[in-house]
């Protein structure tokens, strides 16, 4: 056993010195069926991401205007930047978008988590199988239509389920659709119901296929029940793909999704459901003013570069696998 042990090391050895000793050109050369895969996709990016994000950080400096084109359009600087951090609605977007921010790091993040933790001590297949079907294609595959229809149908004052039971309980109702209070709370609980599946029974289910049976079976023969077998065999398993979700999930800290807070949102709770997707569609689509949104998009593509570096910064720091 020891002998094939060496041999393996040597192998392995030998394998890293060729390829120390292999060119740049020789290794693009070997790989090349590899990298010619790779064109479709990078073919995608250039012209439906690079170059439209080019587009967009050009003209959030000028006073764009369709008709003059990018290179005609008058350019401004920093005035559309100046005009938006001076904006008295500023501080409130801000707000409302970093709480609801917050609230989706703390409540929603560690779900999917929780969920692939659970089901991962399922041992009978086909139950296991069933609960992840459940959990994950009818709610990520639902569109935000068919969800904000749904929370209406249960909470709404005209004969809701929810609000039923509750007034049957409390004798009174809660108007949970134009509520300040209760709007947050609406949209994370929606954010978990649909996406929680989605990286508990896909993502995060993966992750832990890689876990050798040989770690549970040696945790047993310690003596460690089911809770420390998770604690220290499940969990340490799940840490690298934690951290690079976390990274990831930083650089779209400021992003909400428009969708979802346009179809929740009325007059009776704008003041904390105005967030910078809303903002961004209601001053540049219906008021026209295109430059001046897309300067407000350009802020939070730099806020969310400046989290990713500095997560994935800290995150190497602390012995982590990082993003770069």
């Amino acid at each position: 056993m020891a002998q094939l042990t060496l041999k393996s090391k040597e192998k392995e050895n030998d394998t890293v010195i060729l390829e120390n000793q292999l060119t740049k050109t020789q290794q693009l050369f070997r790989d090349k069926w590899l990298y010619i895969l790779l064109i479709p996709g990078a073919l995608y990016f250039i012209l439906f991401k690079y170059l439209p994000m080019w587009g967009g950080i050009l003209i959030s400096f000028q006073d764009y205007s369709p008709f003059r084109g990018f290179w005609d359009s008058e350019w401004v600087g920093f005035d559309h930047f100046i005009n938006f951090f001076q904006n008295p609605d500023f501080f409130r977007l801000l707000r409302n978008t970093l709480i609801l921010a917050l609230y989706d790091l703390i409540f929603f993040f560690p779900a999917p988590i929780i969920i692939a933790l659970m089901l991962n001590e399922l041992r009978i297949q086909f139950f296991k199988r069933t609960i992840q079907t459940l959990v994950y294609i009818p709610p990520h595959f639902m569109s935000w239509v068919i969800i904000a229809s749904i929370t209406y149908v249960f909470l709404t004052t005209s004969g809701g389920a929810i609000n039923a039971l509750v007034e049957y309980f409390t004798g009174e109702q809660i108007n949970f659709l134009s509520s300040p209070e209760w709007f947050r709370p609406m949209i994370i609980g929606q954010v978990i119901w649909k996406e929680t599946g989605w990286g508990g029974t896909v993502i995060f289910l993966a992750a832990l296929a890689s876990v050798s049976a040989e770690q549970y079976e040696a945790a047993i023969m310690d003596g460690a029940g089911r809770f420390r077998r998770m604690w220290h065999v499940t969990l340490p398993a799940l840490r690298s793909t934690i951290v690079i979700l976390l990274i990831l999930r930083l650089g779209n800290f400021l992003d909400q999704g428009f969708q979802q807070i346009f179809l929740m949102t009325n007059s009776l709770n704008r003041s904390v459901a105005d967030v910078f997707d809303t903002y961004v569609y209601f001053v540049g689509i219906t008021q026209g003013m295109f430059s001046y949104s897309t300067a407000v998009g350009l802020f939070k593509a730099v806020v969310g570069i400046i989290l990713i570096y500095g997560a994935d910064y800290l995150a190497k720091k602390m012995g982590q696998t990082g993003l770069f």
